[in-house]
């Protein structure tokens, strides 16, 4: 397992003392175990990395440790293994990062690169989210509970990649896909995620959205 990520505080930002520079190898987190996916780009030469993106993922839908979604995101997965991954066949997708139930952190994709993991989108008055945000995959079943380890990692991964880059919202799958999308849904605790970041509300989704 991928040693347990510190939770960073909002304070130490780049434009002040910047992350210290073993957090990071380029756009690679030391605490994420490294599983490269080919499906990635580059992004555009003026994007401005402002935006992550949390989703909710589970092969078979509601199975866990089932190590299909490493596989669906390194182009791995057995279509014939399950009824419902023929539905998937010939997808190409990935995230720069995945968390599992127990909280080990993966990452398929730089985060200096473009992760495909939003499809179409809007937010922020900006289009095409994959161009400018990063995207982070919790093990779990749409509109589902999460576990605590895994707020715990998504927490100080949120925060190494907030003094790395200039991110000034947070949002869901659903919230940039509406209509479209409904992870991670109502299940995820926004709240929660907001103390453990000690972030102001303007970087998260209007009130109301996720668990109290």
């Amino acid at each position: 397992m991928a040693p347990t990520a510190p939770i960073l505080p909002m304070t130490a930002t780049k434009s002040e003392s910047g992350p210290a520079p073993a957090l990071w190898r380029g756009g690679w987190y030391r605490y994420a175990r490294a599983l490269k996916s080919p499906n990635k780009g580059l992004r555009p030469a003026n994007a401005r990395v402002d935006l992550i993106v949390v989703h909710s993922i589970s092969l078979p839908p509601g199975e866990f440790g089932t190590q299909n979604v490493q596989r669906l995101f390194t182009n791995q997965l057995d279509w014939d293994a399950h009824p419902y991954f023929k539905g998937l066949r010939g997808l190409q997708v990935s995230a720069h990062f995945f968390i599992a139930r127990s909280g080990e952190l993966w990452q398929f994709v730089s985060c200096d690169e473009r992760a495909w993991h939003a499809g179409q989108s809007s937010y922020r008055g900006r289009d095409n989210c994959n161009d400018d945000s990063i995207g982070i995959e919790l093990e779990g079943l749409e509109g589902g509970i999460f576990e605590t380890l895994q707020y715990e990692t998504l927490a100080g991964l949120c925060a190494a990649v907030m003094a790395r880059y200039p991110i000034e919202h947070l949002a869901g799958h659903e919230h940039i896909a509406a209509g479209r999308k409904q992870d991670p849904g109502p299940g995820f605790d926004w709240p929660f995620l907001q103390r453990c970041l000690a972030a102001p509300d303007r970087y998260f989704p209007e009130p109301g959205r996720g668990r109290r």
